[in-house]
């Protein structure tokens, strides 16, 4: 639950930013594609279908993080 003074900053005029902020840093910190998609309530689909730039490149990151 947010206090008052969270729900009148500035951060909460678009708080779907905020959902594609916490989206997009799971996928550049690793969690897999299923799970972050699960957690948004998405399908995986739909997910690498929207986040694509985010979860490009970074294969060899994950790889090393085994």
């Amino acid at each position: 639950m947010l206090t008052p003074d969270q729900l009148d900053s500035p951060l909460m005029a678009r708080p779907y930013d905020l959902r594609h902020a916490g989206v997009t840093w799971r996928l550049f910190t690793g969690v897999p594609a299923a799970q972050a998609a699960q957690w948004a309530g998405r399908s995986v689909e739909v997910l690498q279908r929207i986040y694509h730039r985010c979860m490009a490149g970074y294969a060899d990151v994950w790889i090393d993080r085994r």
